[in-house]
């Protein structure tokens, strides 16, 4: 079956996001929440999850300002000070690669995983790639990206040729590696187009293919982010 027919995604009014004004909202209430912010890729990991497997009547949104958090974030929900985070059953936990396995092993909805080992196992060699594929882009932006990151992109592209019964990381299965990927990928392919004049797409079939067909899924569109409000952030964060 399609992914876009397996999305239990439903379409939500965001609550605004909560600055260093704001007040915290009841801790440990029985209300399960993920701290989020809708510009962190990070973030959108979890987001992007929750919405695929249905859970947006279970999981509440606390979308934060990380340029001006609140102080009680830190000092009483989540130490480390990041996004994304989960509050549920009386614990917070972080970390968005974990949380996405978690909501996965904790919450109903389609499964993100698959059961076949040779899929299993690759699935773990792409989750532990993914640190290593964002600090190579990320820091050939101060260099030639397309020299310094192309390789990185060509990884993924061989990475889709695994299983090629389909256009997903794991053949036909829309899995959390995909959702690992995306969020990056696609601040990648509109900052370096902009900014670079570089398509990472340009001689990787499979990766277009695999960002077009993403782009078919309602619970990932959710989460995208402002184009040309992401390119000013990177350029301030990233090239000042």
């Amino acid at each position: 079956m399609a992914a876009a027919a397996l999305d239990k995604s439903l379409p939500e009014k965001l609550p605004p996001s909560l600055d260093a004004t704001a007040e915290q909202p009841p801790l440990f209430d029985g209300t399960t929440k993920l701290y989020t912010c809708y510009t962190c890729p990070f973030a959108h990991r979890v987001w992007i999850t929750r919405n695929f497997k249905g859970l947006q009547d279970e999981i509440k949104l606390v979308p934060l300002i990380l340029q001006n958090r609140p102080a009680w974030y830190s000092e009483k929900v989540y130490p480390p000070n990041k996004v994304p985070s989960l509050e549920h059953n009386g614990k917070i936990t972080g970390e968005s690669l974990d949380l996405i396995k978690y909501l996965e092993s904790n919450f109903q909805g389609p499964s993100l995983l698959p059961e076949d080992p040779a899929k299993k196992e690759f699935a773990e060699e792409l989750f532990s790639y993914t640190d290593t594929f964002n600090r190579t882009v990320f820091t050939s932006f101060k260099g030639d990206p397309a020299k310094e990151a192309g390789p990185a992109f060509d990884h993924l592209e061989n990475a889709l040729h695994k299983f090629g019964d389909g256009p997903f990381f794991l053949g036909q299965e829309f899995s959390l590696v995909d959702i690992a990927y995306i969020p990056f990928v696609e601040r990648f392919c509109i900052f370096l187009s902009e900014v670079f004049n570089y398509d990472i797409t340009a001689g990787r079939p499979k990766l277009a293919a695999w960002i077009e067909e993403l782009n078919k899924i309602e619970a990932y569109k959710q989460t995208k982010t402002d184009p040309k409000e992401m390119v000013e952030v990177y350029k301030k964060r990233f090239m000042a």
